[in-house]
């Protein structure tokens, strides 16, 4: 077993929500998250059955800095002006920052030592969802491609400096790439048969990345659910942590998550089912398949302690309120038996 020392503590090394949430109540789903994550990650839920401009584009969308979008047939698209669609998303967010600060307020952690987490489509993720005015996706346009991340980083990192004012604690940023390995795989469908979308260059989304990495200037994780992640690429940003699916993962990606997690960053693994399932998990079993993952990457298991974080294994959105809130409670117990006595597991 290879063995290492962390350079220090991550703020990803415990347990967290991916982001989506059921239901439509900010203030409800604050305070299941700020109750059920205590001593863990809390993070500011998303709820996009609040419809358009609550999913993961409409909400990015409310944070660019210079850039409007309104929706059309296919989706969203980047338009001059600010119309009724931005306004809304804008609203929403701000709706769940209140709630969030009321239940932070409530649970007396103003100014204390607790960290939070909010989460945004990457650039990558952002480009390949928006559409430009010709109908094409932004992605396909270099200018549009980086106007559009030097936007969306800007916007995340006001966005940020603004919760942790408010919150008066630490917050760092999840970046969602679901759409990465799709765009890097040439694998993303174009207006038509006769306008495909070219297979983006790894070197451009690195860049991509690091300027979020540059700009937000906080810990920066970056979660996908999709399998075929380029570790060798991500490993070169100086992105803090990455969080995956556990039931995507294959052999090969074993060896970048090994490689990732000796760099001194962190793994964040999710093992909860996102659906209920039949029988439900017991907080024991949920810790076994952390291990049944980090005993592959040959490590000893108290070395990964400070590098293995849990959360479910995507967003909750179509889960039920009482399963968002059992799951989220059992990534949160199965993560402190990890820290705790990972060699007992």
């Amino acid at each position: 077993m290879s063995d290492f020392a962390p350079p220090f503590a991550s703020p990803f090394a415990t347990a967290s929500g991916v982001g989506s949430w059921p239901g439509t109540s900010a203030r409800q789903a604050a305070e299941v998250v700020v109750g059920e994550l205590a001593g863990a990650l809390a993070h500011l839920v998303e709820l996009p059955a609040r419809g358009v401009g609550a999913d993961l584009l409409g909400r990015a969308g409310a944070l660019l800095i210079d850039v409007a979008i309104d929706t059309v047939p296919r989706g969203y698209r980047i338009v001059s002006r600010p119309g009724a669609v931005l306004r809304r998303a804008v609203s929403m967010l701000d709706e769940d920052m209140d709630a969030l600060e009321e239940a932070w307020e409530t649970a007396g952690l103003r100014g204390g030592d607790r960290v939070v987490k909010v989460q945004v489509a990457g650039p990558v993720t952002l480009a390949a969802g928006l559409e430009l005015r010709n109908g094409h996706r932004a992605i396909t346009d270099p200018g549009a491609l980086r106007d559009l991340t030097a936007s969306l980083a800007e916007g995340v990192a006001a966005h940020r400096a603004t919760l942790a004012r408010r919150l008066d604690a630490a917050v760092v940023v999840q970046l969602d790439e679901p759409t990465l390995p799709a765009a890097l795989g040439g694998r993303l469908s174009g207006v038509t048969a006769l306008s495909p979308v070219p297979a983006l260059d790894e070197a451009v989304a690195e860049a991509l990345l690091q300027t979020c990495v540059d700009t937000i200037d906080t810990d920066l994780l970056l979660h996908s659910c999709a399998p075929d992640l380029p570790w060798d690429m991500l490993g070169r940003t100086g992105i803090r942590a990455l969080s995956v699916d556990t039931s995507t993962l294959r052999a090969a990606d074993l060896d970048g998550i090994a490689a990732f997690v000796e760099s001194g960053r962190t793994i964040v693994l999710g093992v909860v089912p996102a659906l209920a399932p039949d029988p439900r998990p017991s907080t024991e079993e949920v810790a076994r398949a952390v291990v049944a993952v980090t005993d592959r990457l040959g490590f000893d298991r108290t070395a990964l302690r400070d590098r293995v974080g849990v959360t479910p294994a995507c967003g909750l959105a179509g889960a039920t309120p009482e399963w968002a809130r059992t799951a989220i409670g059992l990534a949160r117990k199965a993560a402190e038996a990890f820290a705790d006595d990972p060699d007992a597991i």
